[in-house]
């Protein structure tokens, strides 16, 4: 029974390989400018010309990386936040880590962009810094002496603390220039503007040296779902894997943010869709939400670039719409 169920992860998450690709190839032919997939093959062999090889390369295929790099990353850190506090709402947008990393994001914009320091290098580091303070403030905050910290009181310390950041990230932008208020406004609402290759190169080791790190963990994080007495009398260091795991989550999600905007419901909705097609094991279920959340932005990005909406419509608000749905149905079975 056992090997039958891992047979079948495994297939799904082939499976689900193989569709990203598909989505990929289907993105880098769609768009404003269309390609046959014959060009793009061309283009991909070294046959392009230089027009062609300047809308795959400099234009699609940075987006493209650049969505499923901020759908892995988004995704394993909603995973791991709710093994961790064994809650189905928890995700980097409801404890406020994304607000407080976008806050940071924010208010680097504001004091030094316009002076042309913006780096790809310190950028991330920022959006983690700034997550980093947000974690340790929801925890501080939510921590009673003698008693285990109450996932419920965490998630909610974790709204409050957003709604605060969310007031101070919009006094911040009642300052901007308009060029900035315009950037500042699309990156809430979910922009994926780091589609630039200087960006990625800083994002790609990032996400995936984080990722591998969790996958490692994916034993302790199993470990961990049977109840913290279990997994301390099975010889697991509570305290320092969650903090170990809890940093990964919140480095995962603020690189993410950093130059992806705010994509509230994917962090969420990943591990939820994950879990129903492979099950808890992590070993299969953190590859899996990778490649939901990946597959999720993937898509919605594709249609922004393909339909016209009569507007240019951030990537976030396509999600949002998407996902809702199913966001109300996870609330009215937690109710």
């Amino acid at each position: 029974m056992k090997l039958s169920r891992n047979t079948r992860g495994i297939s799904i998450i082939l499976l689900l390989v193989v569709l990203t690709l598909l989505v990929a190839v289907l993105s880098m032919n769609v768009g404003k400018m269309n390609l046959s997939p014959l060009e793009v093959f061309k283009v991909i062999i070294g046959e392009g010309t230089s027009k062609q090889n300047l809308i795959v390369f400099d234009f699609r295929l940075p987006r493209i990386v650049l969505s499923i790099l901020v759908g892995i990353g988004m995704g394993i850190s909603g995973c791991i936040m709710q093994s961790l506090l064994k809650n189905d709402m928890a995700s980097p947008g409801t404890l406020g880590i994304s607000s407080g990393s976008g806050l940071f994001v924010l208010m680097y914009i504001t004091l030094f962009a316009s002076e042309g320091l913006l780096s790809p290098i310190l950028l991330p580091g920022l959006a983690f810094a700034g997550g980093l303070m947000a974690a340790f403030l929801i925890f501080m905050f939510a921590f009673r002496r003698g008693r285990d910290i109450s996932p419920t009181g965490l998630i909610l310390t974790g709204v409050a603390m957003g709604s605060g950041y969310s007031a101070l990230t919009l006094m911040l932008t009642l300052r901007l220039d308009k060029q900035q208020y315009d950037f500042a406004l699309r990156w809430q609402a979910g922009d994926l503007w780091g589609d630039d290759w200087s960006y990625i190169m800083v994002l790609l080791p990032w996400v995936l040296i984080i990722s591998f790190y969790v996958f490692y963990r994916s034993n302790t994080l199993n470990t961990l779902n049977l109840g913290n007495q279990t997994a301390s009398g099975l010889g697991v260091a509570i305290k320092r894997e969650f903090i170990g795991l809890t940093i990964a989550a919140v480095a995962l999600a603020s690189g993410s943010v950093a130059l992806g905007g705010n994509f509230f419901f994917v962090g969420m909705v990943s591990p939820h869709l994950a879990r129903k097609l492979v099950g808890p094991n992590h070993k299969l279920l953190l590859p899996t939400t990778a490649l939901v959340g990946a597959l999720v932005i993937l898509i919605a990005d594709t249609l922004t670039r393909t339909i016209s909406f009569g507007a240019d419509i951030p990537t976030g608000i396509i999600i949002t719409i998407l996902v809702t749905p199913y966001f109300l149905y996870l609330l009215s079975k937690a109710s």
